[in-house]
């Protein structure tokens, strides 16, 4: 039985093509080519951080982030970010009486942008920054099962990427979504482990009601 829903952040409630397309600006790269790039070095299987090195070598993300708190020009994202499935899915799983909780690799100040927006949406909001521990570590999803009321196996966990979200919870014991959209998953969609991993394969969020009520008839 699925009980309780947990949500990765970035391109899975978060369209983060603004926040990327700052990134290019902040480096002094056409959008397009920061886009290629990134592209290519997820295709390749590396480390999304490599993208920057590929601009600038020595690129210190933690430095360049508060670089640019400094001079007014913080990461940022808001409700006009937030992908159009997000709203009406959390509040049809919210009235299917599913536990929901958001947790993924994000920054204080990200956690606090969360906070705001999901008040009253969600049971429970954690961070890396929250937790000291960051995905793909399975210490991150052992801080997810701590923190939900239910055993990993009820704990469906939905996010867009392989490496970060659909093994590690699987190592944990939870069952997972991978949901279609952003470049990890457009990229990964038709490998054999993006068929065969995730307990769950969907386009949209508000497929989830549907798919997880399936999924507790054939538990019973």
């Amino acid at each position: 039985m699925i009980r309780a829903v947990v949500f990765d952040v970035g391109e899975c409630l978060v369209d983060e093509t603004r926040e990327y397309g700052t990134w290019a600006d902040w480096l002094g790269v056409p959008r397009h080519t920061f886009a290629a790039m990134f592209g290519a070095v997820i295709a390749q299987g590396r480390d999304y951080r490599d993208v920057f090195q590929e601009f600038e070598p020595g690129f210190d993300l933690h430095e360049q982030r508060q670089a640019r708190a400094d001079v007014g020009q913080p990461e940022h994202f808001d409700e006009s970010d937030l992908y159009d499935d997000v709203r009406p899915a959390l509040a049809q799983l919210r009235a299917d009486g599913l536990w929901l909780g958001i947790a993924g690799n994000q920054t204080v100040r990200a956690g606090g942008i969360l906070r705001d927006l999901f008040t009253d949406d969600v049971d429970l909001i954690g961070t890396s920054d929250d937790w000291g521990a960051s995905k793909p570590d399975l210490l991150f999803f052992e801080r997810v099962a701590e923190v939900v009321p239910y055993e990993p196996g009820e704990i469906l966990y939905v996010g867009d990427r392989l490496e970060n979200d659909v093994k590690p919870a699987i190592a944990a014991g939870m069952p997972t979504a991978l949901i279609h959209r952003g470049p990890w998953a457009t990229i990964q969609w038709n490998s054999d482990d993006a068929k065969r991993l995730p307990t769950l394969r969907i386009d949209s969020l508000g497929e989830l009601s549907e798919q997880i009520a399936k999924l507790n008839e054939q538990g019973h």
